[in-house]
């Protein structure tokens, strides 16, 4: 299984195997899988998923950023010999010696071309953006609105734009999905007061949300990966 070493300048301070099937977090609290002791990172700073055969690198709007190779990024697909930047702590990510490793290391097609890279000024206008609330007396929520961005079995991306969002092989379905096994309404995504939450509706394939299979609801968190049928989506927010 591949391995990350966290490094502090030229010095190592732990090793960590990535199970497939399985994630982690990264980040200062003592919560996290990989805890780095220093103010420059984030309580919960960054997550790693297990999806498919790769391994997606997800920042958890950390105040700081999270950095692949010198590059600020919001999400990223690991390949071989990623420098992943924590604050002034270095994650290097690297298969074993002799291990297979997949072609796309589990990225579809085109997938690095999607890795969003923003420079720190516009990360930070995305965040001031995303973080406005509904002003006194205007009567209108400028809160951020849900997005399935396409990962894998589309292009583009798609707006939760109904209280009830109906994902399957239906034509009436808000977003069509195909898949022998997917249901005419496989899933719903609906908007709470509390966020989004997607709910598993018919089918015999159950979707999943972070390589898990959802037998009933759960609450979305921003860059969770969805999978339904033959697409794969990240759902992020939009201010």
């Amino acid at each position: 299984m591949p391995k990350l070493t966290l490094q502090f300048k030229d010095n190592v301070v732990g090793e960590y195997g990535l199970e497939k099937g399985n994630g982690l977090t990264i980040g200062r609290m003592d919560s996290n899988d990989i805890v780095i002791e220093n103010l420059a990172v984030s309580g919960h700073h960054a997550k790693i998923d297990s999806v498919g055969d790769g391994y997606l690198l997800t920042d958890l709007q950390s105040k700081n950023g999270s950095f692949v190779n010198d590059q600020q990024v919001t999400s990223h697909w690991l390949q071989h010999g990623d420098r992943v930047m924590i604050g002034k702590h270095t994650l290097l990510f690297k298969y074993e010696k002799g291990e297979e490793r997949p072609a796309s290391t589990g990225a579809p097609a085109g997938a690095m071309d999607q890795t969003m890279v923003m420079d720190t000024g516009q990360y930070r206008k995305i965040m001031e953006k995303a973080g406005k609330t509904t002003e006194p007396g205007s009567g209108l929520q400028n809160e951020p609105a849900g997005v399935l961005s396409y990962l894998a079995g589309g292009e583009g991306e798609v707006e939760i734009g109904k209280k009830l969002f109906k994902i399957g092989k239906s034509a009436s379905s808000d977003l069509v999905v195909g898949g022998l096994m997917t249901g005419q309404t496989a899933a719903t995504i609906s908007k709470r007061p509390s966020g989004y939450s997607l709910s598993y509706v018919e089918g015999m394939a159950k979707p999943k949300v972070n390589g898990k299979a959802v037998k009933e609801s759960v609450m979305l968190k921003e860059f969770d990966v969805i999978e339904i049928g033959h697409v794969k989506l990240q759902f992020v927010l939009k201010g």
